[in-house]
């Protein structure tokens, strides 16, 4: 009845005729839509800055308005001088922090808006001018986090931590999911590195935590490489499978992988490796008598340069495969702990299992999970409205055409409006 009800709502916002059918309660779309929406601890900012532009004197990747920079990295961020892109830590009053550390340290350094309200180009921007990730996976993390968290096809708007759909939906956009990045399997998913997963913490799954962040570390040995983040990926799924018995890794979850190469493919100071002083700095710790604490706010590395190359598309589809296939685990997810079902998801996964006849190409299946919408098996249901599902597609299709993916039937230009 829940999932039922749900799909009332949600359909009642892609199909406003729902509400009149006979024999639908229509009361609970009025009183959803009364709802108040944001987190109520959730920080506000009545004065919303913009992220600190790029400018002819601090270009850094020249990166401005959600176009293509220049795809040449190895420069000193912050720039020396540069004050408008000086570390500041976040007030804990207006400033929204969420789950992703590289995102806290973009928007504590100006290159998102420092309250964490951000929008499509200022996400697309902010990862070329900071990290120097490749135009296309930039805008493919965009979409992902603005489509699942955000108003894609509204203010383009997002947040990237708590609840603050006051700020980032549309007018009379009412019944939009907009949980921000905290939002539990959209784009945040159990398992995560140094965050804990959303049952087991009361919904608090988006803090650092310094059990996590330790454990990490001891399975790094002084280096977050690939070996060492496929091992404690390993690991963590299965303390997730144990304790977790809402535990749910769907096919999206390969994002998690993309998101730990980016500790050594984009955190590290060009020519560097993902030692401890480069973790502690992007992961906000220090350590005081032999103790990983919190510090308040993910920070650049004094003398950081971004890395020389982009990290592109192909080359995180790479490593996402190459270290899952290093310690493969099974799709699916627990009913009850310890209890954990395989699932079937298109011709890539069957019975939990990875078809790896399909070739190395991981980005193909995170197309077909965030554009032919997510698995409704073991009570895990995201009902995206069809308006925002097919502005997804039409948007990733041109990338997954070019890596060789089969597309979804509403991808691309014949997409229709209505």
């Amino acid at each position: 009845m829940l999932i039922l009800t749900l799909a009332l709502v949600q359909g009642a916002f892609a199909f406003p005729w729902v509400a009149n059918v006979q024999g639908v309660d229509s009361s609970i779309l009025k009183r959803s839509a009364l709802l108040e929406r944001d987190t109520p601890d959730c920080p506000f900012n009545p004065n919303h800055q913009p992220a600190a532009p790029v400018t002819s004197k601090y270009p850094y990747n020249n990166a401005k308005d959600g176009k293509p920079g220049n795809g040449k990295g190895g420069y000193l961020v912050p720039a020396p001088g540069d004050t408008a892109h000086e570390f500041r830590k976040p007030n804990s009053k207006t400033d929204i922090r969420g789950p992703c550390p590289g995102l806290n340290a973009a928007a504590n350094h100006g290159f998102l808006a420092r309250d964490g309200i951000t929008t499509y180009n200022e996400l697309v921007d902010a990862q070329q001018n900071l990290y120097n990730v490749g135009y296309d996976l930039a805008n493919l993390l965009a979409i992902a986090g603005v489509g699942l968290d955000g108003d894609l096809v509204g203010t383009g708007k997002l947040s990237i931590g708590c609840d603050a759909t006051s700020r980032t939906a549309s007018t009379g956009n009412l019944l939009a999911d907009e949980l921000g990045l905290n939002g539990h399997n959209h784009f945040e998913a159990d398992a995560s590195l140094t965050r804990n997963d959303y049952f087991l913490a009361d919904g608090d799954n988006y803090r650092w935590n310094a059990t996590l962040f330790t454990q990490m570390l001891e399975y790094c040995q002084g280096n977050c490489n690939l070996e060492a983040l496929s091992k404690y990926r390993e690991a963590r799924y299965y303390q997730s499978v144990a304790d977790n018995g809402n535990f749910f890794f769907g096919p999206g979850s390969l994002l998690l992988y993309g998101a730990a190469s980016f500790l050594y493919e984009l955190m590290p100071t060009a020519g560097g490796t993902a030692d401890e002083a480069t973790m502690m700095s992007f992961f906000g710790a220090d350590k005081v008598n032999g103790e990983y604490v919190w510090n308040g706010g993910e920070r650049i590395p004094p003398n950081w340069r971004a890395r020389v190359e982009p990290y592109d598309n192909n080359k995180v589809g790479t490593q996402i495969i190459e270290m899952y296939l290093m310690n493969p685990v099974l799709f699916g997810g627990n009913v009850g702990r310890n209890n954990f079902n395989g699932l079937n998801f298109s011709t890539y996964i069957q019975d939990g299992k990875l078809n790896t006849d399909l070739g190395d190409n991981a980005l193909c299946l995170i197309y077909q999970a965030l554009t032919g919408g997510f698995p409704s098996q073991l009570g895990q249901v995201i009902n995206l409205p069809v308006a925002l599902v097919n502005a997804m597609a039409a948007e990733i299709a041109p990338m997954a055409e070019n890596l060789g993916c089969p597309l979804n039937h509403n991808s691309g230009s014949s997409v229709s409006g209505g």
